[in-house]
């Protein structure tokens, strides 16, 4: 839903907490899910959506009247789409992700062409007079690089993205973005690092104004978190850089002191992959790529200062047993930034409710309470 008129901000949040990997499945959360979360948060009132759109459901809505059909669905509901999901390529539950999450990556024919389909489809449903966005993978896995001919790849085929996303607003006076979202294992993990690589790589030569206004940065709080990176400072590094920030995903990891380590261990689960970053006292910090291989390899001695892992966990989760999220590291100047014009698009991301351990699982009541928490912040950060 738009916020606010200027600059304008809009709030969604991701649908990829419903099941979304059929058309069918799609068409359903938004009848049922998205309209319960709407008529808790703002009923009345149009209402934005961030779908989750894989390759296999973008190659249904391409066939015959069904984008068509989605569009009126839509409109029939009181919701409009502003920004994609077009991070998963594939599946993404009812099974192990884990790594593959990143692949095809931004090295390959396949992501390109997955996200020019999501952008022309998006061009389609978006309202007139709003921009549209698509998060996507941070370039590769980490592991997965080789050297300068994969960076090379990876540059070339952004380029081609910007080049079609620039034709596209010329044909359809439709401004669609596409946000590169830092994560940690990955070629880029902090904003310092994909700045750099816009610089070196994409930047240069006639097209880098294009380049610049059509692909940036979207900035995932729990990934930041999990680097020990302030959020707000994470919009003034991109904003004194010029990278354009798509989209900011409000998201909170899970955090333990080290004696709250423990409790870490119902959070090892098989379906997604859950770094862990530990820091100490004197400011050391270790890593791992995964949940349980960190709770296997859990270093003997002093007890880091805190363990921050990769595990999407409400915004309103309150924790205990030595829990907490990292939702605090979202400060008033961080929504201060956000009022201010830092982005248009906010969307609240808490993919791996399905896999939450205990509590609530109604989702639609949780959405309603993350809503709430965000809009109170964000009404008090002026």
């Amino acid at each position: 839903m738009k916020l606010q008129e200027q600059p304008p901000v809009h709030l969604t949040y991701g649908l990829s907490i419903h099941p979304d990997e059929t058309l069918a499945q799609l068409r359903e959360s938004i009848r049922h899910k998205a309209r319960a979360v709407r008529d808790r948060v703002a009923p009345g009132r149009p209402f934005g959506l961030g779908l989750r759109i894989s390759d296999a459901v973008s190659r249904e809505l391409a066939a015959g009247d069904a984008l068509a059909q989605l569009k009126a669905l839509l409109e029939e509901n009181g919701f409009y789409v502003f920004t994609l999901n077009g991070f998963p390529f594939g599946r993404f539950r009812g099974g192990p992700v884990k790594e593959r999450v990143y692949a095809p990556d931004w090295r390959t024919d396949e992501r390109v062409a997955y996200t020019m389909r999501l952008a022309d489809q998006l061009a389609e449903l978006l309202p007139d007079g709003v921009a549209g966005s698509i998060s996507t993978v941070p370039g590769s896995f980490k592991a997965w690089i080789g050297g300068e001919a994969d960076l090379d790849l990876v540059a070339a085929r952004l380029g081609r993205v910007a080049a079609h996303l620039a034709a596209l607003r010329d044909r359809t006076g439709r401004e669609i973005h596409v946000g590169l979202e830092p994560e940690p294992g990955c070629l880029w993990e902090t904003p310092d690092a994909l700045t750099r690589f816009m610089r070196e790589r994409l930047w240069s030569g006639c097209a880098g104004e294009e380049i610049r206004r059509h692909i940036g940065a979207c900035l995932d709080t729990c990934h930041m978190a999990l680097c020990f990176e302030d959020p707000a400072e994470a919009i003034r590094q991109y904003r004194q850089a010029g990278v354009r920030i798509s989209k900011i995903q409000l998201s909170a990891a899970l955090e333990a002191s080290g004696a709250g380590a423990e409790a870490l261990g119902r959070f090892a689960e098989p379906v997604y992959l859950h770094q862990v970053a530990a820091r100490w006292e004197d400011g050391r910090v270790r890593t791992w790529p995964d949940l349980p291989r960190a709770l296997a390899e859990w270093p003997v001695g002093p007890e880091p200062q805190t363990v921050r892992v990769h595990f999407h966990v409400p915004l309103h989760f309150e924790g205990g047993a030595g829990l907490r999220s990292t939702a605090a590291t979202m400060t008033p100047a961080f929504f201060r930034a956000i009022r201010a014009g830092a982005t248009e698009h906010l969307e609240i991301e808490t993919y791996s409710f399905d896999v939450l351990p205990g509590g609530s699982k109604d989702a639609v009541e949780s959405v309603a309470a993350e809503f709430r928490w965000a809009m109170a912040r964000l009404g008090a950060g002026t």
